[in-house]
């Protein structure tokens, strides 16, 4: 890879200073090659040293805007000063004791801090694991053993995790689950209401058409291959993050709470990646006005550190000692800097900020697939904001490839970019950034996709 020069503000900005990859990140992917699981999804060769704010800096001692936040995990921005004091606090007293055989107050602390931002009525439980897989699995299962159902509904476009229960309810690629079967039984895959790439009627009637998807498990699921009091759950993502960025529309997740409500089914939203602040309220969902049963939370709630959580109605989570357990989960170094994540966002304001950052950048961007060839739709809410990369305009057919040539110039200008769903440039910085720092990122993005383009 060559660097390139591109036009970019004299004040601020990446700083590149090696032909990409460097010399020592080259060494590191050599032994990356010789060692490491094949598996692992790399989209250019970011060999990160250290971080702040929104900067990384590879070990070559080059310079980038973080626009992934390390896949929408470090929601205060990287080594944040207040999490960084607690977790060094916390690892000079007590590292780990195991909160499924003992008790740390900190668990406490948390569980009443996430009960008082819950999208709904409590009282709350809260189960602990480590990951948004972790807390999938939990909901999946605690699902299940509660409603003594053994059906689950999710969606297409639809990612929840790689382990076995999580896979069994992803449905975003292919290479995800191949080779993998015979996954859980009992899932069920639906279409999500795409708006952009849904049917003709999409566009010229959208809310019919997101209601069409909600009604299509009662007009044709429940008439024809599940009973309805055999289905525990229906799990869906409020804005699908692998999947595409792709909002929900408010009427389809009504529907869905309605559907719930009528039949005894739980409602189970995966806010891994759209919670914590990151579409500028606490919870994605609560755009919607929707109140969930269960909401599994992970990335950005521990700015970092692995934490994933499950949290419920109370009356939900009915099961018994030895039913469910983690002896990980719930780590009091993490726990600290979960609460010290919240610390930052409450103090800082940054549901506000992010809002408001996230919404000068839909503005700008907004003008985009009028102006840009390459460009079909921009989509999102606060900071989580989906670029559709088309061939055709008309036919909304998907370049991938032009996709990744987009990511992959990004990088060598010194912006950090992935790509999600088919065709999508996800775009989700810290909640720390700023206007001036998302103005040099997107002129970046805008040049790279007129590169591209040409």
């Amino acid at each position: 890879m060559t660097t390139k020069t591109l036009m970019t503000p004299a004040t601020a900005g990446p700083k590149i200073k090696t032909a990409l990859p460097g010399p020592n990140a080259q060494r590191v992917l050599a032994g990356d090659e010789k060692y490491i699981s094949p598996s692992y999804t790399r989209s250019y060769p970011l060999v990160a040293k250290s971080g702040r704010g929104i900067v990384i800096t590879d070990v070559d001692g080059n310079e980038f805007y973080d626009f992934s936040a390390g896949i929408a995990v470090v929601s205060t921005g990287h080594c944040h000063p207040h999490v960084v004091a607690a977790m060094q606090r916390q690892v000079g007293e007590l590292i780990h004791m195991s909160g499924t055989d003992f008790y740390y107050e900190s668990m406490i602390q948390l569980a009443e801090r996430l009960s008082k931002i819950a999208p709904m009525p409590g009282p709350h439980k809260i189960y602990y694991g480590n990951s948004g897989a972790e807390a999938i699995e939990c909901a999946l299962k605690l699902a299940r053993y509660h409603t003594k159902r053994q059906n689950i509904i999710a969606f297409f476009g639809a990612f929840h995790g790689r382990t076995m229960g999580a896979l069994s309810l992803t449905a975003s690629k292919p290479q995800q689950r191949r080779r993998f079967g015979p996954l859980v039984p009992g899932v069920t895959h639906i279409p999500y209401p795409d708006l952009y790439r849904g049917r003709k009627d999409a566009t010229q009637d959208p809310d019919a058409f997101a209601l069409s998807c909600a009604r299509f498990i009662e007009e044709k699921l429940f008439k024809t291959t599940l009973a309805p009091e055999e289905v525990a759950a229906i799990f869906v993502e409020p804005v699908q993050g692998e999947g595409g960025y792709v909002v929900a529309p408010t009427i389809f997740m009504q529907e869905l709470r309605r559907i719930c409500d009528r039949h005894g089914i739980l409602l189970v939203l995966d806010e891994v990646q759209s919670g914590v602040g990151r579409t500028g309220k606490w919870w994605a969902v609560e755009h919607t006005g929707v109140e969930p049963d269960m909401i599994c939370i992970a990335k950005g709630i521990a700015s970092g550190m692995p934490l994933g959580i499950t949290m419920t109605r109370a009356e939900i989570m009915d099961w018994v000692p030895g039913s469910h357990a983690s002896t990980f989960g719930g780590n009091p170094v993490c726990i600290a800097a979960a609460l010290a994540t919240l610390d930052v966002i409450e103090k800082e304001n940054l549901l506000d900020h992010s809002a408001e950052v996230g919404g000068h950048m839909m503005k700008r961007m907004a003008t985009w697939p009028a102006k840009l060839k390459l460009v079909g739709d921009v989509r999102g809410r606060g900071l989580m904001i989906g670029v559709d990369i088309v061939k055709d305009k008309a036919t909304k057919e998907y370049a991938a490839a032009e996709r990744d040539k987009i990511v992959e110039r990004a990088f060598e200008h010194g912006v950090l970019f992935l790509g999600c769903g088919p065709s999508t440039i996800r775009l989700c910085p810290p909640l720390v950034v700023t206007k001036e720092e998302a103005d040099v990122a997107m002129d970046v993005l805008e040049e790279c996709i007129q590169q591209v383009g040409k």
